[in-house]
């Protein structure tokens, strides 16, 4: 098991998950974060960190492993993040919208630390 980054994080990005990780296992897009499935120990301590849920274990994914697979694709391409960065100012907007990756998510790599 490990666990994934699932839509309510796309345009909310808190980063309140990255700095507890032990292992340094997340990493930064434009406006959306992901972990590492094969870096993840599988802890959980991330998980209650997120104000908006958007953390789960992989036993929670959709049927068809799209979260799994997406948190995995973009690890590979993205720079890690190791400290909690500035979310962004509309974050509030987005909070509790859904079907978010559909319509709002970026490719394009964040910052990383």
């Amino acid at each position: 098991m490990t666990y994934i980054v699932t839509d309510a994080c796309v345009k909310c990005k808190f980063m309140d998950c990255v700095e507890v990780c032990p292992v340094d296992c997340f990493y930064e897009g434009e406006n959306f974060l992901v972990i590492a499935p094969d870096e993840c120990i599988d802890c959980g301590v991330c998980e209650p960190e997120c104000p908006i849920d958007a953390i789960v274990p992989d036993t929670e994914d959709e049927p068809d492993g799209k979260w799994l697979q997406i948190n995995a694709e973009y690890a590979k391409v993205w720079p890690n993040i190791t400290v909690k960065g500035t979310p962004p100012a509309d974050k509030e907007l987005f909070e509790r919208e859904t079907g978010k990756f559909e319509k709002y998510f970026s490719p394009n790599p964040g910052k990383g630390s």
